[in-house]
């Protein structure tokens, strides 16, 4: 597949996500692959299969350095300094990196450790997404989260004193039983603690978790709604800019591995039940996912991969826009050319029937969501649906 202009299809930027599947204790309200920990945490024995993982993709690099890594779960900050960095060695000896990478590492309060924290670092992990969820004692018991507000508070200072300048906090709203004032005094807490970066998202019930088959009682619609836009006024008026449907960064500090996601660039998957989507010299792109439960991952006379589906041209609008659309300034409709090898006339008749609902601006240089289109996302997207 060529691009519009008849040059070759261009390889985008790579990524990695790594997933370690452990946790101290399931969330009731969590639908990642995520497993309680046992006493023991098979350390070794996952870093080989990672590895392991990684060596049966390397090809798909097709000589790419990495621009960035994400350790997921899970609560990855439950492996040791000593274990992420066999990772980390291994990944670049095979791989390569990119000279200004970005390593994220996801962390939850309650497995803050300060020497750890500080040997993280030294590996080379120059971001942290903290997983915070909410500062009051009564929202994180509902939540079923190990820590409390003070040692949130403390992640952060640690985090800092580790030096981590650059540190993501996750925080929720529109919880059982949260009014606008308490949801605001939770993100004016998380503001105190000058992250670079805040996630900021209303919890969902999603299938196959505890809070699906005994959901909590909600705030109403309308609450919901005054949470929102308080939210993003107080986020503005503290220099945390949205460019996401739920991110929010200060300046030069977006997210760069979640960017590569929203911008339909390539990343590699490896660890139980990670994803990956890759694109071949050809402009063929692929999903693929690995064995998702831990002790089948673990298994070395089985394959990693579970499955991968070839995108086709029809779907490839669909797929792009509906991260692409997430970001609240869009991008380039060149990019859209550039990252499926399709031409704009793909998009047409979908570009026609999304202005006229007043979804999409009506701007041939860019795909940018109005502010109605962000609100009514799924709205804007079924106009793309093959």
């Amino acid at each position: 597949m060529n691009s519009p202009a008849g040059s070759p299809f261009a390889l985008p930027p790579l990524a990695l996500y790594i997933h370690i599947p452990w946790c101290v204790r399931k969330c009731p309200y969590c639908d990642f692959n995520s497993h309680a920990a046992g006493p023991n945490l098979p350390e070794d024995e996952y870093v080989a299969a990672l590895l392991a993982d990684l060596d049966q993709d390397l090809a798909q690099a097709q000589g790419r350095q990495l621009t960035s890594i994400f350790f997921g779960g899970g609560t990855p900050s439950l492996f040791s300094a000593k274990a992420l960095g066999q990772i980390l060695e291994g990944v670049e000896r095979r791989i390569g990196f990119a000279g200004d990478i970005e390593i994220t590492l996801e962390a939850n309060p309650g497995t803050f450790e300060q020497a750890k924290f500080s040997a993280y670092r030294r590996l080379g992990i120059n971001r942290l997404s903290i997983g915070v969820q909410s500062f009051q004692s009564a929202q994180l018991k509902a939540l079923g989260r190990i820590h409390d507000g003070d040692e949130a508070i403390r992640a952060a200072d640690m985090a800092r004193a580790a030096g981590f300048d650059n540190f993501n906090l996750d925080l929720m709203h529109g919880l059982p039983g949260q009014d606008v004032t308490a949801a605001l005094d939770d993100l004016r807490t998380a503001i105190a603690q000058a992250p670079t970066h805040l996630s900021w998202y209303q919890l969902t019930m999603e299938p196959n978790t505890v809070f699906w088959n005994q959901p909590p009682e909600l705030p109403e619609d309308d609450t919901l709604w005054d949470i929102q836009e308080a939210g993003q006024v107080l986020l503005a008026e503290h220099g945390y800019q949205q460019y996401e449907t739920s991110a929010y960064a200060r300046d030069n500090h977006r997210a760069r591995h979640n960017l590569n996601y929203w911008t339909f660039g390539d990343f590699l998957g490896i660890g139980a039940g990670a994803h990956a989507k890759l694109s071949d010299a050809n402009g063929q792109i692929r999903r693929s996912w690995k064995t998702r439960l831990p002790k089948d991952y673990l298994d070395s006379g089985k394959a990693f991969q579970a499955g991968e589906r070839l995108l086709s041209a029809d779907e490839l609008p669909f797929e792009f826009l509906m991260n692409a659309l997430r970001l609240t300034e869009g991008v380039p409709t060149q990019l859209f050319c550039q990252r499926t090898g399709l031409s704009e006339q793909s998009l047409a008749e979908g570009r026609r029937l999304a202005e006229q609902q007043g979804l999409l601006e009506n701007d041939p240089a860019r795909l940018c969501a109005t502010p109605r289109g962000q609100l009514f996302l799924n709205d804007l997207l079924q106009s793309f649906l093959p």
